[in-house]
């Protein structure tokens, strides 16, 4: 046992939801200068701006004699063309080169199963916490085992509690463990046999076994979300400070710059501090804690930290800069802002990114497909203008890929949540389909299922995204077609709402879809697993046949060879 009796004084670093989001992006703000409204765009964030701001705050620490730790909340998956690209390689090797101490797990870590964890476990410096993830009934054939892995810290099955990590501070010990949402299988793509448990109770177990250990200083790295943060910290008593993510609260004032004002830094409930740093690697927050020999924070301060660019520009494309008075006044106020940094590039973390993923990055968005007459509008539900023009061209893709790779698919389903944007007249490069209309990298598979499940599916998801009779999870469930047709009759009895279901045959043209017979059909992986109201696809033959292809190969690879497809005037 160990015997905590000193104080311990801490400087913490952390992000979240970075989501390969490496470069800085165009940012802009909405400043008053002298009575006069100006919008200018400033070049945000970015892995080296981080890089340069961790650096300093690591020697201020260390000027200060406090201990440091810079730590991730999760989701650094997925998000921009570098995952597209090199799928977990790029931010195993960026996130290294940041010198993270460790991250906790966040949903898009599993969009593609477990598989992706195992590679990335194999490239990462720093451990991976994930609390509450039960690997008790890993099945021992998997060719990518998790539960052996040393630098994983998972559920302790036989004691219900997380495996935590001990940090020595001048001989005193400081706990850190991690928990992630949950309802991981509703909202990712985990494995069946390594489920999520109760992330309160895990915590309430997990304090209670750290502090029999004899340590009283405690810290949560959380992927639950900034209310499932709030509602921990209210159930469970001992937890000194929660680091959180998934979200993308950007705790702080920034409203005098134009962004909104969602909560203060470091909000306190039940003696436990709530930190979360916004997302896309557009900030960093940090805190200096200072714990007595209980165990209890005496001193609490800290803030979110927005890294800019010093030049002012006219656009987002951030080749023009402002000039004048009022632009230099509003770089002076910028400069001076308490919550905001002008932050110069680390060399080193710029170099990696330049000599190993940037070109491929840029070849790709160079890369023109297709140019397009119109603009092309996304809506998830459908309104007075109708409904997406997009989705229903990306179910169509699903088909057109299945098909070519020999599986003979009948119909294609897609949820209106898997498209990003919307598309704008003009040329549109491979960039724009796997960066931005398409960034999840997301596998697509097909599954035999009869027309009964066909029409459950189609009324679940419609009812999910509607709240029609159920508490759903969101506006992204509602499905679109493509080879099906349907009416939705929302003031119908529930499991009665899906009428006039037929499918389009090639010989018969429009035929009503049989209950009892079976049909082909292509989803993501996502909604096969019966996600957001989608439970009866669960229903398929067997589990199905989930391949390689994404949703962005599938769309590319149709607007490659039909690129007359995203002519709305054709029909």
């Amino acid at each position: 046992m160990i015997k905590n009796n000193k104080a311990v004084t801490l400087t913490l670093a952390h992000i979240n939801d970075t989501h390969s989001y490496f470069e800085p992006h165009a940012l802009q703000l909405q400043l008053n200068i002298e009575g006069k409204s100006i919008s200018p765009y400033v070049s945000n964030g970015g892995f080296s701006r981080i890089a340069t701001r961790v650096k300093q705050l690591k020697a201020s620490a260390k000027e200060q004699q406090r201990h440091f730790l810079f730590l991730h909340a999760g989701d650094c998956f997925q998000g921009t063309l570098y995952f597209s690209l090199f799928k977990g390689k790029a931010n195993a090797e960026m996130l290294n080169a940041l010198g993270i101490d460790m991250m906790t797990i966040g949903n898009h870590e599993l969009d593609m199963g477990n598989q992706p964890i195992a590679d990335f476990l194999d490239r990462i410096e720093f451990p991976l916490l994930a609390g509450n993830w039960d690997l008790s009934n890993e099945l021992p054939t998997k060719s990518h085992q998790l539960s052996n892995r040393d630098n994983l810290f998972t559920y302790q099955a036989e004691h219900k509690t997380a495996n935590w990590i001990t940090q020595s501070v001048d001989g005193e010990y400081i706990a850190l463990f991690g928990l992630s949402i949950d309802k991981m299988m509703d909202i990712a793509n985990v494995d069946p046999d390594t489920p999520f448990t109760n992330a309160i109770e895990t915590a309430i177990n997990t304090v209670k076994a750290i502090q029999a250990a004899g340590i009283n200083k405690i810290i949560l790295l959380s992927h639950l979300g900034y209310e499932g943060d709030k509602d921990l910290a209210k159930a469970v008593t001992g937890i000194s400070l929660i680091v959180g993510g998934h979200t993308h609260v950007l705790q702080g004032d920034f409203s005098d710059i134009g962004l909104k004002h969602e909560a203060e830094y470091g909000e306190c409930i039940n003696d436990t501090y709530i930190v979360q740093a916004g997302c896309h690697a557009q900030a960093i927050g940090h805190c200096n804690i200072d714990f007595a020999e209980d165990g209890t924070v005496t001193s609490f301060a800290g803030k979110n930290e927005l890294l800019v660019g010093r030049r002012l520009c006219h656009d987002k494309s951030l080749l023009s800069t402002l000039d004048g008075d009022i632009a230099g006044k509003a770089g002076e106020r910028l400069t001076h802002h308490d919550n905001i940094i002008i932050c110069k590039k680390d060399p080193l973390l710029q170099s990696l990114l330049l000599d190993k993923y940037i070109p491929r990055v840029r070849k790709l968005q160079n890369t023109i497909i297709a140019t397009l007459p119109q603009d092309m509008r996304h809506i998830r539900i459908p309104d007075e203008k109708g409904g997406s023009d997009l989705v229903p061209l990306v179910a169509e893709s699903f088909s057109f890929m299945m098909n070519k790779l020999g599986h003979k698919v009948d119909f294609a389903i897609h949820n209106a949540g898997g498209i990003r944007s919307s598309l704008n007249q003009g040329d549109i490069s491979v960039a724009d389909i796997a960066g931005k209309l398409l960034p999840f990298v997301v596998p697509i598979g097909v599954y035999r299922i009869q027309g009964k499940y066909i029409e459950q599916a189609l009324e679940g998801a419609i009812n999910n995204a509607t709240n029609n009779g159920v508490v759903g999870s969101g506006t992204g469930s509602y499905p679109y077609t493509n080879n099906l047709t349907f009416t939705y009759c929302a003031e119908r009895p529930v499991g009665k709402r899906i009428t006039e279901l037929a499918i389009f045959d090639k010989s018969n043209g429009w035929i009503k879809v049989q209950p009892d017979t079976f049909y082909r059909g292509t989803s993501s992986a996502y909604t096969m697993k019966g996600k957001e109201g989608y439970d009866a696809l669960t229903m398929m033959e067997g589990e199905g046949t989930i391949t390689q292809c994404s949703m962005a190969d599938c769309f590319i690879e149709m607007i490659k060879q039909y690129p007359e497809k995203l002519n709305l005037n054709l029909g």
